[in-house]
């Protein structure tokens, strides 16, 4: 819908982007974004005051959403307001309020439909008429925001707001580009100032959130505890934006009656659903769960975060979680969720053939559901991998592209699993080199220094930091799994959003060896993004999509306390894995020998730091890491420093994909590649045949 409300309103066509925007509000009314496009249909229709209340409708369901907040801003604005801000700012330019308005409200029209191309005509045309008002400065300004030059962004907006320091346009203008280029506290002082100001209550959800990424979770909470203090603008929002602050400070027993009174008041809220039942998990109360969510589910059974919640109060697999999921399905026949559930719970007790059966109605209703299809082709490889073979094949004519690369690696693995692997390795190369085309190439590793740095001496005031690194096919993720789960400290975020730092990139190590920067700026980069990743004493489990020995230099000189946690297996099983399975973190594969060349040229890298000793590390073997448990809490308590590890939940760590040696079974379908890999595979301790 919204992609046909924004076609809509890029051809003019007002009328119809409005009617698509009044259907998505009545289709979803409590959905922020459906009231955001309505608010852009609307000012696009001249409803200026309708847009305004369509937009604060949005912010009251979303009242820390920035961008929701940007376009109130540019709402601000109105023709009518022209003449009067220009005589304020005592300017003297020949031209018409009207038309400069008009020009200035389309730039920002533009600007929050991201159109950013129209917005820049509508610029050019505001400057010709007055090229030195601070609301021109203030557009051009704002497009270089978006853009990402926030350098040049504040440059601007700062010279706008010393010609206008009292006008709210520009100083809104000015406090999101100093969000979006990260300077908190500017734009903290900003928007308190703009709150002074206006008053406007619903700022305060933005500021909280500025605030609480600075570090000061208690102030951010006691903010929004100030309004809910208000019995005039409490809602069940701003509840839950309170309570879950009071859950970030530490704070479990002011958030707990803030967030069971806004449950209460709108359990189909998803935000609000999982912040309690967060807190009652925490804190046992079970008991007070189920009751809660049973009462919701009376009045509100279509909502199924509220069933998916109240499953997480019974056991896996238990009776008393096959029961629930019988009460979603008789409240919802036919609901694929509800189906879903059902298909789960009995393979979770072994009752495959009833789980089939679930899955089968699923496809029924939903041809292409993803986890049914996977559960029946897993169900026909089991017993006949050359039914599973044509059963992925068939799916195949109606798959959209993501779909279609899955089959063809489930293919791959049907016919590995008929020994049919010479056109197994065939599948799966064409299928790597088909979903890998769009990215670069693997970089190089970088060439040994003639004499690496001397090693720094141990310092005990920093706290430790271990890195965790695997290559293609190392299945590193499943060590990380167990290190998310069971240590706090752990971060998996540079597989998610990412974070800005040099160990973030494949391209910086080159970089570094150039001589672009220093180690020391690497790691002051490293520790710049403490705050904002939550790591409050310095001490890390820093999870790297990347290394490269570059890095060794960083380590001995800076990060002397340091250690590697790498986690390795066959190199010769890695290739398989990575052709059958792909990666996390997307490398370019051109063919199977190419790509074994490569990660030979990777691993020696690794192989040198064991060899030699380069810096402190820890190998932890991931052939089959679920066959050893106390060898991988060893392995894992060498690398953390913890006495005694406890021996991981098997259930983290998952099954294994492959078996063991699994390489052998292609030496003849890919002899280059396997004998490329063999000598760093016995440098890494394995065997040669």
């Amino acid at each position: 819908m919204q992609d046909r409300i924004l076609d809509a309103l890029r051809r003019g066509a007002h009328d119809e982007a409005l009617d698509l925007a009044r259907q998505a509000v009545a289709d979803a009314p409590q959905d922020a974004a459906a009231q955001r496009w309505l608010a852009t249909a609307l000012r696009a229709a001249g409803d200026r005051d309708g847009a305004r209340a369509a937009l604060d409708a949005a912010l009251a369901l979303a009242p820390d959403d920035a961008d929701l907040h940007f376009q109130r801003a540019g709402m601000l604005l109105d023709s009518r307001d022209v003449d009067a801000a220009l005589a304020a700012l005592s300017q003297s330019v020949a031209l018409d309020p009207n038309q400069f308005g008009a020009y200035v409200m389309q730039a920002q029209l533009a600007i929050g439909r991201g159109d950013l191309d129209e917005a820049e005509r509508q610029h050019k045309l505001a400057a010709r008429v007055a090229p030195d008002h601070p609301w021109t400065t203030m557009i051009e300004g704002t497009l270089a925001s978006r853009r990402g030059d926030h350098d040049r962004a504040l440059a601007l907006l700062v010279a706008a707001s010393e010609r206008a320091p009292e006008d709210l346009q520009v100083l809104n203008a000015l406090a999101f580009a100093y969000l979006a280029r990260g300077h908190l506290a500017f734009a903290e002082q900003s928007f308190r100032r703009v709150l002074e100001t206006t008053g406007q209550a619903q700022l305060r959800g933005l500021l909280a959130r500025i605030v609480l990424e600075q570090g000061r979770p208690a102030e951010a909470a006691d903010m929004i505890a100030e309004l809910n203090a208000d019995p005039a603008q409490t809602s069940p929002v701003w509840q839950t934006i309170g309570g879950e602050l009071e859950l970030r400070a530490g704070r479990p027993e002011r958030a707990l009656p803030l967030l069971r009174a806004a449950f209460e008041a709108m359990p189909q809220s998803r935000r609000t659903t999982e912040a309690l039942v967060g807190l009652w998990s925490a804190t046992g109360a079970h008991d007070e769960a189920r009751e809660a969510i049973d009462r919701a589910l009376a009045t509100a059974p279509e909502a199924d975060h509220l069933w998916l919640s109240r499953l997480a109060f019974e056991p896996f697999g238990s009776a008393s979680a096959g029961a629930v999921v019988e009460r979603w399905n008789d409240a919802r026949p036919d609901h694929v969720p509800a189906l879903q559930a059902r298909m789960t719970h009995h393979a979770a007790t072994g009752d495959h053939d009833a789980a089939e059966a679930a899955s089968r109605v699923i496809t029924a209703l939903q041809p292409g559901h993803a986890v049914a299809n996977e559960f029946q082709f897993n169900r026909l490889l089991a017993r006949d991998a050359d039914a599973a073979i044509a059963f992925a094949h068939g799916l195949l004519p109606t798959a959209h592209d993501a779909a279609r690369i899955m089959l063809q690696r489930w293919i791959g693995m049907a016919q590995d699993a008929a020994g049919r692997h010479a056109e197994a390795a065939a599948t799966w190369t064409a299928v790597s080199v088909e979903s890998s085309a769009a990215t670069g190439a693997a970089p190089e590793p970088t060439p040994a220094p003639a004499a690496w740095p001397a090693r720094a001496d141990a310092d005990p005031a920093q706290a430790p930091a271990v890195f965790l690194y695997g290559g293609p096919g190392a299945n590193a993720d499943r060590i990380a799994a167990v290190l998310e789960r069971m240590i706090p400290v752990f971060r998996s975020d540079r597989f998610v959003g990412g974070v800005p730092d040099a160990f973030q990139s494949t391209a910086t190590p080159a970089r570094f060896v150039a001589g672009e920067f220093t180690a020391a700026q690497v790691v002051d980069g490293w520790r710049s993004q403490f705050e904002a990743r939550g790591v409050a004493q310095g001490a890390i489990v820093d999870w790297l999509p990347w290394w490269d020995n570059a890095w060794v230099s960083v380590l001995r000189s800076e990060l002397p306390n340091a250690r590697l946690l790498l986690a390795v297996r066959d190199p010769r099983d890695m290739l398989i894995d990575w052709l059958a399975f792909g990666t996390m973190l997307t490398l370019r594969i051109d063919d199977a020998d190419r790509a074994a060349a490569w990660l030979a040229r990777h691993l020696a890298q690794l192989a040198d730091i064991v060899e030699q000793d380069l810096v402190p590390h820890t190998l932890v073997r991931t052939d089959a890491p679920a066959a050893d448990p106390a060898a991988l809490a060893a392995s894992l308590g060498e690398a953390l420093g913890i006495t005694d590890f406890p021996a991981p939940p098997l259930d983290a760590l998952g099954p294994d994909r492959f078996p063991v040696g699994h390489w052998r079974n292609y030496i003849q379908a890919l002899p280059t590649a396997i004998g490329a890999l063999t000598p760093v595979a016995v440098r890494l301790g394995y065997p040669r045949d």
